[in-house]
This record gives C-alpha cells, structure tokens and sequence, in this order.
C-alpha cells in the first residue's frame, strides 16, 4: 500500500514525530484518514506490504511497554522493514555509554526510522536533533506520547464517526500520565472539549491553561461526556503520598457503573493500558462489550503506527516533506 504522493507531503510537512502539540489539524487529519487504510489491510487475509522493504527500523525503549513496542515491531514487519528491538539492559547504555554516544552508533549503522521510549521528557527531541534518520517519540518521561493519542482519536472516530464537538473525560493520574497531555493537545486541536477528573494531588498546577475543565469530583466531571477516557495510576512515578490508599482510590476515582451512570448512555469506555483492574476501572466496565473500546484501541495501535512509518520514510521515497 502506498498514497499520498506530494500531496501527502504537504499535509504532514514533519521529519519526526516528536509530539502532538504544536500540529495543525490538517496533519493530524491526513494521519487518521492514512491509518484508517491500515485498519483494512490489518483484517485482510495478506496483511504484509513491501512500502518499506531495505529499511531498517530500530525500537530503543528505556522504558518497559510491551503494547507499544510489540505493535511497532509488527507495523514494521507487516510494511516489509528489517526490525530490531535493542535491549537497554544488555546493552552499551547499561554499561554507562550516553545518549549522545548511543546517537552516534546508531548514526554509523545507518538506520531508518527510530523508535524511542526513555523516562527523560525530551530525550526523543535531543535524539532527533543528533541523527540522520527519522525519530519516533513513543513516549518521553512525563512530555508526551503521540501515537497513543493518535490511535485514540482513530478509535473514537471510528467510533463515532468524528471528534469535533464530543466531551471527553480524561480520569485519574494526570499529573504523571503523557497520554494525558497529548491527548489533550490532540482532542482541543480538533475541536473536543476535554475535561480532566481527578484528586487534587493528582492535577498538575496550571492544568487549565492547556484549555481544559478541571473537576476533582467523579460523577461531576462525567456528566453527560461522551467518552470517558481511564488512566493507568503510575505508583512507579511517586515519590510520596499522592493518595491514601489504592482502595480509596478506587471507591472515589474508580470507573464503576454507579460512577458511569453520570455520563452519556452511551459513552465510549477507554484505556491505554495496562489496565489495573479495580484500580482506576472495574473488571465488569471493562469488559462490557458494547461501551468498552479498550480492545479496539490496541487494533487501531497497530494501524496508526503504520500511517506514521509511511509518512515519515516518504522522503526516502521520493517525497520530501519539509523539517519539523
């Protein structure tokens, strides 16, 4: 499968893909509508193309995402790239070599497209700054994570048939969630109206300059939304008391149906995952096969990461987009 021509170049004018802030809803829009045509070829009896055949596709995680890094790695096989997944911790980054020396290497080895997760927010930006090829952020400390929002925009459309004029509630850890914020980038860019639902140690300060409604009450914050989007609590990212107790949590924050009846009838359940289940959402909510969109959204992963290989390696084929 290959579209777009310099038509597409035109409307996704990026080298990286680095964050969600900052692009212009005719970019986003070109994404979306190019992963949808993944979605299609995903479900088909063949579903390998050869668009990137001789390219090779490196997956550096410093952090630990089995769904992120596994629906890299098979976007990238099914679009015909020569894969490689590098171990941090058997690697030279382990025995003490820098960011900047491990660009050089990758430099020398002459790669395509990288993808890189690291717990320093901006790593992904210095990285591109430094290498040649393309550089995808698949998440970058408490910064951003694209391809997540856009995979759950691409749900949500899919779903409901647009973005612009829905509510969508995003719950639970936002202080420490960059799904959070590049969703809210992404959803207020194609005219959502994004609420944030959590305790108050929980917020980030100065949330409502990025254009959301703040609420630190469950059912008020879902009142009549039409999406109500769950985050996974990261006790891995706390260095001190920021709730009482995990069964506190669940019994004020916690998505159950009583907390959900607030909400649209038909509100779409969402998660990125992994869920913590009687945590931030209750096993029967999540598994409710008519609200629940948790499962497609880790199809829609796959889908959306291989729009995004197609558009960063146009210039390798002929197509080239100006520099982010």
């Amino acid at each position: 499968m290959q579209s777009g021509g310099d038509s597409g170049a035109m409307r996704f004018p990026h080298r990286h893909l680095l964050a969600i802030e900052g692009m212009t809803p005719d970019a986003i829009g070109f994404l979306l509508d190019l992963a949808d045509s993944y979605v299609d070829l995903g479900r088909s009896a063949e579903r390998k193309s050869t668009l990137l055949r001789g390219r090779t596709l490196i997956n550096l995680f410093f952090e630990d995402s089995t769904r992120t890094r596994t629906s890299f790695e098979l976007a990238g096989k099914r679009m015909g790239a020569d894969v490689i997944n590098m171990s941090v911790s058997g690697s030279s980054v382990a025995k003490g070599e820098t960011l900047l020396d491990t660009a050089m290497t990758l430099n020398a080895m002459h790669v395509d497209v990288l993808v890189v997760r690291h717990a320093a927010s901006g790593a992904a930006k210095l990285l591109s700054e430094k290498l040649d090829c393309a550089v995808i952020n698949a998440g970058d400390g408490t910064h951003e994570h694209p391809t997540q929002a856009l995979l759950d925009a691409l749900t949500i459309r899919r779903r409901l048939g647009r973005l612009s004029g829905l509510t969508v509630a995003i719950c639970g850890d936002i202080t420490h969630s960059r799904v959070a914020r590049s969703n809210i980038h992404l959803l207020g860019t194609m005219g959502a109206r994004v609420r944030v639902v959590a305790p108050p140690t929980l917020l980030p300060t100065g949330i409502e300059r990025l254009g959301v409604d703040v609420f630190t009450d469950m059912r008020e914050g879902l009142k009549g939304v039409d999406i109500v989007m769950m985050l996974r609590l990261q006790q891995e990212r706390m260095s001190g008391a920021f709730i009482p107790s995990i069964h506190e949590f669940f019994r004020y924050w916690g998505l159950t149906y009583d907390k959900l009846a607030a909400a649209h009838p038909d509100a779409l359940i969402m998660h990125p995952g992994p869920m913590n289940r009687g945590v931030e959402i209750d096993s029967e909510v999540a598994d409710d096969i008519g609200r629940s969109a948790i499962r497609e959204q880790v199809e829609m992963g796959v889908a959306v990461r291989m729009a995004i290989l197609d558009a960063l390696t146009r210039p390798l084929r002929g197509n080239q987009p100006q520099a982010a």
